[in-house]
């Protein structure tokens, strides 16, 4: 079992959860109106009069055989507007009940 942590940019709002839905992906926990800024590249999103922008953020857990295509769909996603900004992240689940 995995957890996959995904930060994006609130313009994908409901394109993740159908991303997700797509590869039999059913459960999810959604932050809205998330803060943030990237460490490579991209812009803050910080919900004030600079930058208005915000983030939204979903926690997944997984089966480690979901992991890869989800990984390769939200890579395309990213790669098709990279100024938006989408990262995942994935570490293991020692339990889960």
């Amino acid at each position: 079992m995995k957890a996959m942590f995904i930060a994006y940019n609130q313009a994908y709002n409901e394109e993740i959860v159908d991303l997700l839905t797509v590869h039999g992906q059913r459960g999810f926990t959604r932050w809205e109106s998330v803060e943030g800024k990237g460490d490579f590249n991209g812009f803050p999103r910080l919900g004030n009069h600079a930058w208005p922008e915000m983030n939204h953020a979903l926690l997944v857990m997984m089966k480690d055989e979901k992991v890869a295509p989800v990984l390769a769909a939200l890579k395309a996603k990213d790669e098709e507007a990279p100024d938006l900004g989408l990262r995942a992240f994935v570490w293991g689940v020692e339990t889960f009940y």
